[in-house]
């Protein structure tokens, strides 16, 4: 499976020049060129990664951005025209991962990619100390132990339920699609699908409803995927 990356722009040349570079490096590149159509790709192809230039047709690079954000955990490189602070500023405030100043090496933006993508899919939820414990409510996560309990009452856990649960606990308030969830807690090896996530999220609240807990704590975003409640 080739990491998926949505490369937006609107000048053509460097959309062009770019996604052949990309996909001689092995990956995979949906071009977009406007801020609308770069919103409608992002969810319809659920990419690993986004390229995103400020200046856009439509909805700008800064929009696309904040609305992306609010269903989207997918990393964002941001590239502009411009060099001053205020760009990169804002572009980290919305919730950018990075930037690039153009003119780039295109080596350099390949480099970031990279690092990025192994940070996110191989890193980025492994920083934290495995002995960290979660409570959120009456709920607990003991991640050492792998156990999870509802009070004074412990879930009876496969090995995949508890990594989905402690996933979306690590990252509470942020939505994940099903290939989203799939990735990161079963990983790209294994053939599942995005029903698969649905079962698992139905065990899970039937556990955690059965132990006398509030099963809405995993919440459902309709037409996007699922997230724990941040309330």
């Amino acid at each position: 499976m080739k990491y998926r990356i949505l490369l937006v722009d609107d000048d053509k040349d460097i959309v062009e020049f770019l996604t052949d570079y990309l996909e001689d490096e092995g990956y995979e590149v949906t071009p977009a060129y406007d801020g609308r159509e770069a919103i409608i790709k992002a969810q319809a192809e659920e990419p690993h990664l986004i390229v995103l230039d400020i200046m856009l047709p439509f909805v700008d690079g800064f929009e696309v951005c904040r609305r992306i954000r609010q269903y989207m955990a997918v990393p964002i490189i941001m590239l502009t025209a411009k060099s001053e602070d205020v760009d990169r500023i804002i572009g980290l405030e919305i919730g950018a991962d990075d930037y690039v100043v153009k003119p780039f090496n295109p080596r350099e933006l390949l480099a970031r990619i990279k690092a990025i993508l192994r940070r996110v899919y191989r890193e980025e939820y492994q920083v934290r100390p495995i002995h960290e414990k979660i409570s959120i409510g009456d709920l607990r996560i003991d991640p050492e132990r792998r156990e999870v309990t509802v009070g004074a009452r412990k879930l009876d856990l496969k090995p995949k339920e508890f990594d989905l649960l402690y996933f979306l606990a690590l990252n509470r308030g942020r939505v994940y699609t099903r290939n989203q969830l799939i990735d990161r807690v079963w990983g790209r090896d294994y053939l599942v699908g995005p029903r698969t996530v649905d079962v698992h999220i139905s065990r899970l609240r039937e556990q955690i409803e059965e132990a006398g807990g509030n099963p809405d704590l995993i919440q459902t975003v309709w037409g996007i995927g699922y997230k724990l409640s941040d309330e």
